[in-house]
């Protein structure tokens, strides 16, 4: 009979979440995921089968959280651009207890080039929070509160690389004031 597993999975995937969103995945050893799981490295070799693997499940936890919450803001109550403010304003907010920057961002940099499997990831979630904030851009340009003459595939991009540089700029330093003026900054391009 199999050992019964003395620690929750879920737990573990989301420490080694936080561990690889602050350091990357090189910069993440096996020690570090031992201290940020809690659990020996025969636990964490014998859950995981691998630093990749238990990265692999950390980021797509993370896409999962981070997508469903951008998914429900723009399913949410108010006007799509009030929507959208609100993301930036998100993005903004660095009080959260959370890891400063993002994780899927620094993936792309670290990773994307290299891991084809990784590069899947990123490019799905991609897809999915890019046909999401269209989706709210092309809503507001219906309801007059975005210029419907306006490429809309042209200003959801824009949506994306702001919250991106945004994410960049507070690991870099910059402080909420600062990222607050972006992000109304951002705001006047809709």
């Amino acid at each position: 009979m199999a050992r019964p597993r003395r620690f929750e999975e879920g737990r573990a995937v989301d420490a080694a979440m936080r561990a690889f969103w602050t350091a990357g995945y090189e910069g993440t050893s096996t020690r570090d995921l031992c201290e940020a799981t809690g659990l020996g490295r025969s636990s964490v070799y014998n859950t995981f089968s691998s630093k990749h693997d238990l990265f692999v499940r950390a980021l797509a936890h993370y896409m999962d959280e981070r997508t469903g919450r951008l998914l429900d803001l723009l399913d949410g109550d108010g006007s799509p651009k009030e929507k959208l403010r609100t993301l930036l304003l998100r993005t903004a907010d660095l009080e959260t207890g959370d890891p400063v920057g993002c994780l899927v961002v620094n993936t792309m940099v670290e990773m994307v080039p290299r891991d084809p499997e990784v590069a899947a990831m990123v490019e799905r979630d991609q897809r999915r929070r890019v046909e999401a904030l269209r989706a709210a851009v092309e809503a507001g340009m219906r309801a007059g509160e975005i210029d419907a003459a306006r490429d809309a595939a042209a200003l959801t991009h824009y949506i994306v690389a702001i919250v991106s540089g945004m994410r960049v700029a507070a690991s870099g330093g910059a402080g909420h004031e600062t990222l607050v003026s972006i992000a109304e900054t951002a705001m006047t391009a809709l």
